[in-house]
């Protein structure tokens, strides 16, 4: 029986281990790998192209909304389902716009996580606690590829990263090691989020990345 490949996307290791032993107690799953970063999720998928990415939201370096977008563009036949403890309407719609499959919140068994992958692999869209209205929300953010979705739509894939980067304390020479582009580049792209949002200092871009989701609240990071 040809087993559903699944990439584990969680910066916990004791979460992954958790999940690994929970999925492949089942001989219909096969973990093909783990990521601990939303960046090193993206270059998994990539290469690996599996069927189910099983995807957490505060990922570190890019996050879960930022990582989805990047996976459905370089993997358009990967499936992403969230596993969030974020229950929140808003992070459910967010995640929908962006191309998400499912939505299961963490408090869930790990029957609902069972049930949730079989749905999305046969074309079912799964998203627990959310009601009808939401499902109707879900769906058409689907269809529109996302364009009705996530708060800093109108900032590139490329600027939403150094808003992340920046926001969790990394200098512009940080940045720009991580992204592999230059410190001149890091500055520019930089100085456009700056000039879309209407923020002017690094205070300011990690306050909207704590308010926008992008970082978590309780992230340790270091203004500079």
């Amino acid at each position: 029986m040809k087993r559903t490949t699944i990439l584990l996307a969680e910066d916990h290791a004791i979460v992954r281990e958790g999940l690994r032993s929970l999925l492949e107690s089942s001989r219909e799953f096969e973990v093909i790998a783990e990521a601990k970063t939303g960046r090193e999720a993206v270059d998994l998928a990539r290469n690996l192209r599996p069927e189910v990415v099983v995807m957490d939201i505060a990922m570190p370096i890019l996050n879960g909304f930022e990582a989805t977008r990047q996976i459905l563009r370089v993997s358009p036949s990967t499936k992403v389902l969230v596993l969030s403890a974020h229950s929140d309407d808003e992070y459910v719609a967010k995640m929908a716009a962006v191309g998400a499959s499912g939505y299961v919140v963490k408090q869930n068994s790990g029957q609902t996580l069972v049930k949730a992958i079989k749905e999305i692999v046969n074309g079912k869209p799964y998203f627990t606690n959310a009601g009808s209205r939401l499902q109707e929300m879900a769906r058409r953010a689907r269809e529109n590829g996302g364009r009705s979705g996530p708060a800093n739509s109108q900032l590139t894939s490329r600027e939403a990263e150094v808003l992340q980067l920046v926001a969790e304390g990394s200098s512009n020479k940080q940045v720009a090691s991580e992204l592999a582009i230059s410190i001149k580049t890091v500055e520019k792209h930089r100085q456009r989020l700056m000039d879309k949002l209407n923020i002017h200092d690094t205070a300011g871009l990690t306050r909207h990345a704590i308010a926008a989701g992008v970082i978590e609240s309780s992230v340790q990071v270091t203004v500079v």
